[in-house]
């Protein structure tokens, strides 16, 4: 599985890195929740389901 974050569309997301800290990490500099690895492991995947599901601003997309 492999995700990504549209900076463009992410209104900082605290969400992210709190239902999936070793995948997401928030900025200092911006407020903006960002991959920390673009590929996935694999016992974070359905962390990462719950993140892209719970994303106000469909901002975070993942492919299986």
């Amino acid at each position: 599985m492999k995700v990504r974050v549209d900076v463009e569309r992410c209104q900082g997301h605290t969400l992210c890195a709190m239902i999936a800290p070793k995948v997401f990490e928030l900025s200092e500099i911006d407020g903006h929740s960002s991959p920390v690895s673009e590929d996935v492991p694999a016992d974070q995947q359905d962390n990462v389901r719950e993140a892209v599901r719970s994303c106000p601003e469909r901002a975070i997309s993942s492919t299986e």
